[in-house]
């Protein structure tokens, strides 16, 4: 039976809020498209201090207009007018307004923000928030001038001159140094790939619209058709530092390119008109990536989390396992827990943090805020927060229910079934680095040990070159990707290179000086001595062997100060996403580039 429409619809005041929502909605996604659309002019002019800026300053878009809306709300309407019956009307209300909205799911989502923020959480559910996705976001029409993607026939006009029409009709202000031969490599490296050469009736390449613009590249994003068969490709353009663009490379390997939008690095801007087709697209060229990511690297956290969220009710209610302590040393500041079954960990602030840790939860919350601000550089973990999260009281074991009463009680209630967690980050699942280099050891497996180690070095090396200082260096705060990159992911003691002070340990002045069990030197708050780093990290004399094959320079004072002095320079070092090995190799300009870590291991792909 057909459920009757409510007579109080026709509420005006639940229409004029839902309206009101919508208009802050479509106040903010104006402004993210702006902020997408000046990545191109900032691109084209290599102003990059002004778009790093821009990219920081577009991550709080989201909850700038969130407030704003919150605070029109509470203005001009009395809590009595937000009563229950008038909230399921505004929602109804909305999902008539979202009718041909060519954003509907950000706007649903940016619907349960205001909510949230109005309602207590015992109204969570789906009768006043979008638990469940309404509107429909398959096949939303797109402007006719600018489709989500252009369709390329080699088969026409050859399929040099069809790479370069994909190139240049993105319309650069700026010149390319020699396109024609950039085009002719890019061409000779798909047709190694792809066998191009042998084309079939439907041969052709299909090109998403609108660049996507990251630090100082733009990346052109597609896949070529042939057949059955389906190939995705990246194209990255660059400055050559002479005022001209080169095509740097064709990314053609599929784990390239999931390096490419992994979620270890900065969000993309890309101009979007109807962004689940650009999710729709980018999933075939990423089948493993869930929708929740392909969002948050676009720029759409928060539509990220929804998604993220509604997965894990999924998972949750076709699962059966328990909530356990993540395996790994125990920190002194976070409290990790994870779900077997379940690809990522929860992390919880303690309350209290034993010495030699001196720090607060709003500092801590300052650390993760910095990363979620930062570039990544492919090196450490995003995070997601969240408020308020209700888990199955019946699915934790009675250990880590025990332990989190006993070092975070303030985070902690439970209610009936639940149990509610009141603050909390979710990042992926990762093998710790102490954990990985322990088991190639274990196993006599020298070339793990040594890929570990070198990587570990390299993590290092980028995370300086993007001015972050990890503070606690060791092991167990670093992680192995599936991939087998290493990333940190453990950011209490994070800092700004620039804001440290490197020191080498001054000569004892006496035997005195040299048997004291403490430093008999003045060390400041910011204060570093690196050649102390060996001291704690290189124990192990298979690990030490290794490190100081190919990390020794970061033993010395020198070098850390090198890095701060470029810094404070100005300079912007490029960290490539993808091999060096597998660049055009131009004859590009620009200061200190840091060269990537090896090939991955045949097993580890």
């Amino acid at each position: 039976m057909t459920q009757a429409f409510p007579k109080l619809l026709s509420s005006q005041i639940a229409f004029d809020i839902a309206r009101s929502i919508l208009d802050g909605f479509d106040k903010h996604y104006r402004l993210f498209r702006s902020a997408s659309q000046a990545a191109k002019r900032h691109f084209e002019t290599a102003n990059w201090e002004v778009a790093q800026r821009a990219a920081r300053e577009r991550i709080d878009y989201y909850d700038q207009r969130v407030q704003e809306a919150v605070r029109a709300l509470e203005d001009e309407y009395a809590p009595e007018d937000l009563a229950d019956h008038v909230w399921r009307e505004i929602k109804l209300h909305y999902i008539g307004l979202l009718s041909g909205h060519k954003q509907p799911e950000l706007a649903e989502t940016f619907f349960n923000s205001v909510s949230c923020h109005i309602l207590h959480r015992s109204y969570y559910h789906n009768d006043f928030l979008f638990v469940r996705p309404v509107i429909s976001t398959e096949y939303i029409e797109t402007d006719e001038l600018l489709p989500t993607y252009r369709v390329y026939y080699p088969a026409a006009d050859g399929l040099r001159f069809a790479l370069q029409r994909i190139v240049t009709n993105f319309q650069l202000a700026c010149p390319f140094a020699a396109l024609e031969r950039d085009v002719a490599l890019v061409e000779a490296r798909m047709i190694q790939a792809f066998g191009l050469h042998e084309a079939e009736p439907n041969q052709q390449f299909q090109v998403l619209s609108n660049l996507f613009f990251r630090n100082k590249g733009a990346y052109i994003v597609g896949r070529a058709v042939n057949g059955a068969r389906e190939y995705p490709f990246v194209i990255p353009l660059l400055h050559d530092g002479r005022g001209a663009l080169v095509l740097d490379t064709v990314l053609t390997d599929p784990e390239q390119i999931a390096l490419l939008f992994s979620f270890t690095r900065a969000y993309f801007l890309v101009d979007m008109e109807v962004p689940s087709a650009y999710v729709q697209f980018l999933r075939a060229l990423l089948p493993r990536k869930p929708k929740s990511e392909i969002y948050t690297l676009l720029g759409l956290q928060k539509q990220g989390k929804t998604l993220f969220y509604r997965d894990y009710l999924q998972h949750l209610k076709h699962s059966s396992d328990r909530f356990q302590s993540a395996p790994g040393i125990r920190g002194l500041v976070m409290l990790v827990f994870e779900l077997p079954s379940f690809p990522y960990v929860f992390k919880v602030i303690k309350d209290f943090y034993p010495p030699p840790k001196e720090t607060t939860r709003a500092q801590v919350k300052e650390k993760y805020l910095l990363v979620k601000h930062h570039d990544r550089v492919g090196r450490m973990a995003d995070t997601l927060e969240y408020s308020d999260v209700a888990f199955p009281l019946a699915r934790f074991s009675e250990e880590l229910l025990a332990e989190l009463q006993r070092h975070a009680p303030s985070l902690v209630e439970i209610e009936g079934e639940r149990i509610i967690v009141k603050h909390l980050y979710i990042e992926r699942r990762m093998v710790p680095l102490n954990m990985y280099l322990a088991a190639a050891e274990q196993a006599g497996d020298v070339a793990r040990l040594e890929h570990g180690v070198r990587e570990y070095g390299n993590a290092i090396r980028d995370l300086v070159a993007a001015n972050i200082f990890p503070g606690d260096m060791l092991y167990k705060n670093f992680g192995v990707t599936r991939q087998g990159r290493v990333v940190f992911y453990d950011y209490d003691e994070i800092e700004y290179l620039t804001d440290c002070v490197f020191r080498d340990i001054p000569a004892a002045r006496n035997e005195e000086d040299e048997l004291a069990a403490e430093a008999w030197y003045p060390i400041g708050k910011h204060d570093v001595f690196p050649e102390q780093f060996g001291r704690f990290l290189l124990g192990n004399a298979k690990i030490r062997h290794h490190f100081l094959q190919y990390h020794a320079d970061l033993l010395t004072r020198a070098w850390w100060q090198a890095h701060k002095d470029r810094i404070l320079a100005g300079e912007l070092v490029d960290i490539y996403p993808y091999p060096q090995q597998i660049r055009f190799q131009h004859p590009i300009t620009t200061p200190g580039a840091i060269e990537k870590a090896p090939p991955l291991l045949e097993n580890q792909q």
